[in-house]
């Protein structure tokens, strides 16, 4: 997926086996979905060179999952949105997720694995302790835009500053105007991923379309540092915060 995966286990004796599965799980979903390497079955079929009855069977499930969120995201969420064949903005949380389960699955109870700031958390960092989760300042690497409080729950952050402007309005073609960053918190991370990919595409529009996505939550960071936050995602701060500025 090109970036540093972490996992962070807090249970004494559980998950060593598991976490080898999980790194294992990853290794193989960045050969398979990458979009860099011409080899993986994404660039292939993006090419034209597989058809998607031969792709793998997990490649034809989270295709056909894009495009259930493209319907549900009127369009802001598109694996075509810039024109090659890209669903990284489903593939990582959902990657992350099913390699936590899998820790999950080994007994770990306390999970924190981390992909490029998407979080898959459960339990906390130790007994009745929530982790606590700090989002980016999108502008200024010293900065927090929050610091959360969190038990069982993803995390997922779209923005500019890890890959620089990558994000486009499928309606459009372009980058969207006016807005810097958007998190979302629910339950399923993957979901959430995908939230926060169509939130920011829609720009300035995004945060009030988030303000309807319950159990999801979510802050925006617009230009000028100016902040719209649903008041679910405002439960979810544990400390000083931009989020506390606006509610959507």
């Amino acid at each position: 997926m090109g970036m540093l995966v972490t996992v962070d286990v807090r249970d004494a004796g559980a998950g060593a086996e598991a976490a080898g599965q999980a790194f294992a799980w990853l290794r193989w979903v960045d050969a398979t979905f990458s979009t860099y390497d011409p080899a993986s079955e994404i660039s292939q079929l993006g090419r034209g060179e597989l058809a998607l009855r031969e792709a793998h069977p997990l490649v034809r499930s989270v295709l056909a999952r894009c495009e259930r969120l493209r319907r549900r995201t009127g369009g802001y969420f598109d694996v075509r949105a810039g024109g090659a064949l890209d669903p990284s903005g489903l593939v990582k949380g959902w990657a992350v997720q099913r390699a936590g389960r899998m820790l999950e699955a080994a007994g770990a109870r306390h999970v924190c694995v981390d992909a490029g700031g998407d979080l898959f958390l459960r339990g906390g960092s130790a007994p009745a302790t929530p982790w606590r989760v700090g989002i980016r300042h999108p502008h200024e690497r010293d900065r927090l835009a929050a610091v959360l409080a969190l038990a069982d729950a993803g995390v997922a952050t779209s923005g500019c500053y890890e890959r620089g402007p990558h994000i486009v309005d499928p309606h459009t073609g372009r980058a969207p105007e006016g807005v810097a960053s958007v998190t979302v918190v629910g339950p399923d991370l993957a979901i959430a991923d995908a939230y926060a990919t169509a939130a920011f595409a829609m720009g300035t529009d995004g945060p009030a379309w988030t303000a309807g996505l319950a159990p999801y939550e979510a802050m925006t960071v617009l230009s000028g540092d100016r902040v719209l936050s649903t008041p679910g995602f405002l439960r979810h701060v544990a400390g000083p915060s931009l989020a506390a500025s606006v509610r959507a």
